[in-house]
């Protein structure tokens, strides 16, 4: 049993792309052999793995980019609605609260309802039902998708309030970004608690026999995935399994949530290589989970995004085709190759070569140079390289694939609700759920 203690229109063109072993024609592609299973018995563990602002569109572009089937693709059960209470198209928070608590609520709201009124989550149940429990992400720890698990207030923004409700309730593995958020007095009283603190990607590496584990990696949010390897930050990957080694010890069972954060920041900056090396990141932490799950046999795998991000479109700019492979010679993101540009920017081409294997057209360089944000033109640039369009910086409302992998895996076939999610969860592991 466990211990009590103290307690973030081109896409309605490609919608179609989601289905299993398209690009008929690409035969490079072969389409994945499905692996649902329709088993009813009892789950233990969920595993709600959400990349975030993850389409059908990050997810066609995503397997031109690697050339062949992801790994969440022959686990595609359905997709669903993420309207929120107040809006066609919803932010992060919102669709969180609805895919956390099963109530739709307004955007920017944490785990409240449009009344004000707190929410419970399916990691709350699952902690009153004896589990253990762990939330990761490559954001701040505290951002909107986290924070809906294990927290309650009014704004997104207060993400101060948000990192003490974590302890209060009890989350036995906090994984991410954000140490500001968390106070010397916080953590001190964690290490009373029981958690041991990590601090970087040995540290965690070196965990053995911890029962409760608090790892804050970076001030603010982790790196993205292009430019990790300039930090001493562990991949979403590491603290997966970390996470998981933690959990599994429960006999009783454990919920995680796993978020790929920063796929959504990639798509409101329009920047294609991050999106697809963030998604890269992403799928070698499913990869992990579900290395698990096969082994373990009691453990449901849940995967879906929380929104679309950006309008990404596969193909663009009134040409056919897509050139996705060109990506994967870009190494920085947009911000970091426009932090390397001198005053005078006089060495643009140098730097998009160096970093993205991109020769500029002398109209190129002009329209970096003359740009007001010179990160968003370079994106800009290497997206109609790729032919990888977009059609804003902010979120469509279309619908999101689900995957899912383990018992009970097929109750979330078809087009269902964000809302529908956690009362799914709660019907597998037979637990008690408002």
């Amino acid at each position: 049993m466990k211990k009590t203690l103290k307690k973030k229109m081109m896409i309605g063109a490609i919608a179609g792309s989601l289905t299993v072993g398209s690009f008929i024609g690409i035969t490079s592609l072969q389409p994945a052999e499905a692996k649902s299973t329709q088993s009813n018995e009892k789950v233990e563990n969920v595993i709600f793995m959400i990349p975030d602002g993850y389409s059908s569109s990050y997810a066609t572009n995503y397997r031109l980019y690697k050339g062949e089937e992801s790994v969440m693709d022959s686990h595609l059960v359905g997709m669903h609605r993420t309207y929120s209470a107040n809006s066609e198209v919803t932010d992060s928070a919102a669709a969180g609260t609805a895919m956390a608590t099963g109530t739709k609520t307004n955007n920017g709201v944490i785990s409240m309802d449009p009344d004000g009124n707190k929410l419970e989550s399916i990691l709350q149940a699952a902690e009153k039902s004896g589990k253990s429990s762990g939330l990761v992400a490559t954001s701040t720890i505290t951002h909107a998708t986290p924070a809906v698990f294990a927290s309650n207030v009014a704004t997104r923004a207060n993400e101060k309030d948000i990192a003490p409700q974590f302890l209060q309730n009890d989350v036995d593995v906090i994984l991410g970004g954000g140490k500001k958020y968390f106070s010397d007095d916080l953590l001190n009283q964690a290490q009373q608690d029981g958690y041991e603190i990590v601090s970087d990607a040995q540290s965690l590496n070196d965990v053995k026999n911890a029962d409760k584990l608090i790892g804050l990696f970076a001030e603010d949010s982790l790196a993205p995935e292009l430019d990790r390897e300039t930090t001493n930050e562990p991949s979403l990957k590491e603290m997966t399994t970390a996470a998981i080694d933690v959990l599994s010890k429960d006999k009783d069972g454990f919920f995680l949530m796993v978020e790929g954060s920063q796929i959504d920041w990639a798509g409101h900056d329009n920047d294609a290589a991050w999106a697809m090396k963030d998604a890269e990141a992403f799928e070698n932490a499913v990869e992990a989970a579900l290395d698990f799950a096969k082994k373990d046999k009691k453990t449901l795998v849940v995967i879906a995004g929380d929104h679309d991000t950006g309008g990404m479109s596969v193909g663009g700019y009134n040409e056919s085709g897509a050139n996705l492979e060109i990506l994967k010679n870009v190494t920085a993101t947009g911000d970091f190759m426009a932090a390397q540009l001198n005053e005078e920017r006089s060495n643009i081409q140098e730097i998009v070569m160096e970093y993205a294997d991109i020769t500029l057209s002398v109209e190129e360089i002009d329209q970096i140079k003359q740009a007001s944000d010179p990160s968003f033109e370079i994106n800009s640039i290497i997206s109609k390289h790729a032919l990888v369009g977009w059609t804003h910086t902010g979120h469509t409302g279309t619908d999101i694939p689900v995957y899912a992998y383990g018992p009970q895996a097929h109750k979330f076939a078809g087009l269902i609700e964000n809302t529908d999610f956690p009362q799914l969860m709660a019907e597998a592991m037979k637990i008690p759920f408002n």
